[in-house]
């Protein structure tokens, strides 16, 4: 799992990826049916993004579905805004590190660490 420090390095990664794991196939030929996204919010606190593309819509990914049809090839083609991707996400989808390199969608709250970490999580 490769993560990016912003949401456009992750979406060029990704495609990069995609391309390179369609070599027969021509770049402006690809047909992109889903975008998947996970956002990472590590111990630092510092914000990272993993993207991928699925050349078949409802393919099981390492990310969450966000974009599909169309809008995932727009986005795969350059055209997207990535402020607008950025709002659409769900913040409950966001996962936290607990322990180095591994990841929840909240702190255990039954020890005094997963404590200390939602209330710092809280103050963000």
């Amino acid at each position: 799992m490769t993560m990016y420090a912003t949401l456009d390095e992750a979406i060029d990664a990704a495609r990069e990826e995609f391309i390179a794991s369609n070599p027969t196939i021509e770049t402006d030929e690809l047909n992109v049916q889903q975008l998947n996204l996970q956002k990472y919010i590590l111990q630092d606190g510092d914000i990272m993004w993993q993207a991928e593309f699925l050349a078949n819509e409802g393919d099981d990914g390492e990310c969450l579905p966000m974009v599909s049809g169309e809008g995932a090839q727009s986005v795969f083609d350059g055209d997207f805004d990535e402020i607008e991707l950025v709002q659409e996400w769900i913040e409950e989808n966001t996962l936290h590190e607990w322990d180095e390199g591994e990841f929840q969608l909240e702190p255990p709250l039954d020890t005094e660490e997963g404590q200390t970490a939602a209330d710092e999580w809280d103050e963000r």
